[in-house]
């Protein structure tokens, strides 16, 4: 039987994830899961891949805010913004309108990050759709790259780790949902299950960028695992580790709820 075995969410894009015991699934992910995002001078994303320091900031939820700490300063963020001003912001190729958040609180991350940048919030009325190339037409995400989860098999990174002279933890690869299985990358192959009655589909293999070699402590990058993982995970020039998935309804999901697999993909582009 395969079970849930962790959970997280990651409310500013890119910056510190928080870990759960339960979480409610909503249109276009977990609740909560990268509805905020900092942007540039150009409204385009910032990520860990070129600013690592963003690794360092943590935050948590309150029933009406949400709390920010970098080292010994910190802010809270309403979870419904006052200001009303809207801008159109890009995530990599695709655009959508964001809600600016408040001037006080982007003088705070652009201090903290050393370039000028602006706090956005997706409101339900902004709707972005998933990559039409791997879902059909219907499906929204939130901020996250491309799709509203990332799924891994807790024994994908424990087959990982027996290869790397130094072990690494779950957080360098961000996932939002992480399973117990008897089979490394059994995710790879998951095609449609349920958790709670709510459906997922995987839809493709996770490229991976830089983030898995910035250790999410110290925000200081290396060359694993990523030189370890292209020995044994690289297909087409691209390393791959986990799931993107979509879904279908909503409700809640906790850990140690079962998930169970009602089919699994055989083409090509899910064998690594």
């Amino acid at each position: 039987m395969l079970t849930i075995s962790q959970l997280y969410i990651y409310p500013i894009k890119s910056l510190a994830g928080i870990k759960l015991d339960t979480v409610e699934v909503t249109d276009r992910g977990f609740k909560h899961d990268r509805r905020w995002m900092l942007v540039d001078e150009n409204n385009r994303f910032l990520s860990q891949r070129e600013i690592a320091v963003m690794a360092l900031i943590k935050s948590r939820i309150t029933d009406h805010y949400l709390e920010v700490t970098y080292k010994d300063s910190s802010i809270k963020i309403p979870l419904t913004p006052v200001k009303q001003e809207f801008i159109t912001v890009l995530v990599w190729d695709d655009t959508c309108n964001a809600q600016l958040v408040d001037d006080d609180i982007d003088k705070w991350f652009s201090g903290v990050l050393g370039l000028n940048c602006r706090l956005v919030y997706m409101p339900d009325e902004s709707l972005r759709n998933t990559d039409p190339q791997y879902t059909p037409e219907g499906y929204i995400t939130s901020f996250a790259d491309a799709y509203p989860f990332l799924m891994i098999g807790q024994a994908s990174l424990n087959d990982l780790n027996s290869r790397l002279t130094q072990p690494i933890p779950m957080n360098r690869f961000r996932p939002n949902i992480v399973f117990k299985c008897a089979e490394p990358y059994q995710e790879d192959l998951i095609n449609e299950f349920t958790i709670n009655n709510i459906r997922f589909n995987g839809v493709k293999l996770c490229a991976r960028c830089n983030i898995p070699t910035i250790d999410q402590d110290t925000a200081i990058a290396a060359k694993e695992p990523s030189k370890t993982m292209a020995g044994y995970r690289l297909k087409n020039k691209k390393i791959y580790f986990g799931q993107n998935l979509i879904h279908t309804g909503s409700g809640v999901i906790s850990v140690g709820d079962e998930l169970k697999v009602l089919s699994t993909h055989n083409e090509e582009r899910f064998i690594v």
